[in-house]
Formats: C-alpha cells, structure tokens, sequence
C-alpha cells in the first residue's frame, strides 16, 4: 500500500471526474473499477496518455444514473491508475489507488464526453499532540482487532496494517474503505481532514458495530475480500 509521493508535484488543479453512485474511494486504497461507457472509456485513454489521475466522486442521492450534469458529493478523492487491462473491445479493467483528498471548486468545459473540474488538494490536520495520536491508535487497534477477532485472514491483513509506518489518519483511510459502512458515512469521513475528528466518529461508529459483529459465528463473518470486487461504471 505504499505511494509515491511524488504523484502530484506536477498536478495542474484540473482533473477528470468519475461519478459513481456507491463507491467512496480514500487515500491510499485500491479500488478496482469495469470501464464500458464510452464517455469513461475515453476519460481512461486521456488519463493514460497524460497523468493516469482519475477522481472519484459519489453522485448525490438525487442524481438519478449519472448523467453530464447530475449533482455530485464535492468531496472528492483522486486516485492514479496503477494497473490496466485493455479488453479487445475497447473496456478497461483498472485498479485505481487513492492518492489525495480534494475538493471541487468548479467544473470545466473540456470538450470530452466526461466531466472535469478544478479543485483543491486537501491535507490532513494532524492531532494536537503525538500522545493523544498514540491513545487514539492504541483504540482504533484494539477496536478493529476485536471486528477481526472470527476472520484470520483479515486478521493477518489488520497485523500487517498495525505493524506499518502508516499514520492514524492513513489507518482511518484504510479502515472506512474496508468495513462495511454506508456511502454516506463513508462521504462524511472522507470530508473530515481533521484527523482526531476522523478516529474520533470512525471510533464512535465502530464502537456501534462490533457487538452484533462478535455475536455471530465464525462461519457466518468471511474475511473482507482485498482488493474488492470491480465496480463497474
């Protein structure tokens, strides 16, 4: 799950939007994603001749399938394409990895099928203290491990995440993508670049969570599949 950081030195502020209506995508994560529209096919074809910068964006309640003007979250989350696979009738099998929180000051005409919009890259606020990120981790763990304690594979996966270099805001990131949340309070975490605020509600919903979680029997609790399945547009 490391990332170059080096992916936005060059970032011009403009980048190609991709609505979907029930897939929030956080920094550092892959999500694998079907291309078949022709509108998106050639938004990846532009995105692999140039950056390979892609963002996803959740289409508001109302939005109907998506259309060029149907209303969109604008809290957005750019992703780089790391792998593809072009299918001999022009779709596209990627794996998309979130690079960074964003937020859509316009849309811009660009003359394509797809939209694109101007906006701004948005950093995590880091808690006031090292001590209160530390307390907060030590939850977070503990908490997850408990989510975890009847799934070993995933187990292993949390083991490898705890062990890691990756900050309390990173493991917020990876753990709102990979439990099983509702779109809206995945979009609500996504907002929040206040990384005390994001532990703080992610701890406050799993706290909610995990005791119908542990109720249940080791057969009936499979181990979240990584990456998920395709989401296809």
């Amino acid at each position: 799950m490391s990332m170059d950081p080096t992916i936005l030195e060059n970032f011009d502020g403009k980048v190609r939007l991709f609505p979907l209506p029930n897939v929030v995508l956080f920094p550092r994560v892959i999500q694998p994603l079907h291309i078949f529209e022709p509108r998106y096919k050639q938004m990846v074809e532009d995105a692999l001749e140039d950056n390979r910068l892609i963002a996803l964006c959740l289409l508001q309640p109302t939005a109907g399938l998506g259309g060029s003007t149907s209303p969109i979250y604008p809290d957005i989350c750019i992703g780089q394409i790391l792998q593809e696979e072009r299918l001999p009738d022009g779709r596209f099998n990627l794996l998309l990895q979130g690079v960074s929180r964003a937020k859509i000051i316009k849309e811009v005409n660009n003359g394509k099928l797809y939209r694109t919009a101007k906006v701004e890259i948005l950093h995590d606020v880091p808690n006031s203290s090292v001590e209160n990120e530390d307390r907060m981790r030590t939850r977070l763990v503990k908490r997850m491990t408990k989510w975890f304690t009847q799934q070993p594979s995933a187990k292993e996966q949390l083991d490898r995440l705890v062990n890691s270099d990756l900050s309390l805001g990173n493991l917020c990131d990876v753990f709102s993508f990979a439990l099983p949340l509702s779109v809206d309070m995945k979009i609500l975490l996504l907002q929040l670049v206040n990384v005390e605020d994001r532990a703080s509600l992610l701890l406050e919903v799993i706290e909610q969570m995990t005791p119908e979680v542990t109720k249940q029997p080791s057969s009936s609790a499979p181990s979240k599949k990584y990456p998920p399945d395709f989401s296809a547009n």
